[in-house]
């Protein structure tokens, strides 16, 4: 129970969501600092192509400007609906045991898919690397898992 206003108890809700919002935010934070470190670098503060790959008309996995962007932008794609459906499985009463787990690969798998995958190569293909591949899949079934737990928890409400 924590305290709020005059001092009225208040339960945690969701303690595990929150617990993990930390791990997430430093991470999203490492990757804005890379867009920031490559945009400095190359004295490109505007868009995601830097000068010298526009000018030389490069691929864009061939630009760590793009590269980064595209890993801070996929993070943001996947992981505050991912922490939606977290929270709203915990209110509804997810095993915290469990959902701890579940967080925690998803972690895992969104670090994967940016370090070892847009960042990699596979089989001499730019940005391919088996991380991108691994965490695509395991972040979509964390969200369809995730969600489809939460509304079996509360399947009561619908009379089932």
């Amino acid at each position: 129970m924590v305290t709020i206003g005059l001092g009225v108890p208040m339960p945690i809700l969701t303690p595990v969501t929150a617990t993990w919002t930390a791990p997430f935010a430093l991470y999203l934070s490492f990757l804005n600092n890379r867009i920031v470190y490559h945009r400095l670098k190359n004295s490109t503060y505007l868009g995601d192509r830097t000068k010298s790959s526009v000018a030389l008309n490069e691929q864009p996995e061939d630009d760590q400007l793009f590269v980064a962007t595209r890993c801070q932008a996929n993070f943001l794609e996947n992981v505050p609906l991912a922490l939606v459906v977290a929270a709203v499985a915990e209110l509804n009463g997810a095993n915290r045991r469990t959902l701890h787990y579940a967080l925690a690969t998803l972690f895992a798998l969104r670090v994967a898919h940016a370090e070892l995958g847009l960042t990699k190569s596979f089989r001499g293909i730019k940005s391919i690397g088996l991380g991108r591949i691994t965490a695509f899949y395991g972040s979509q079934a964390f969200v369809l898992g995730v969600a489809g737990w939460a509304a079996w928890l509360c399947k009561g409400y619908w009379g089932f």
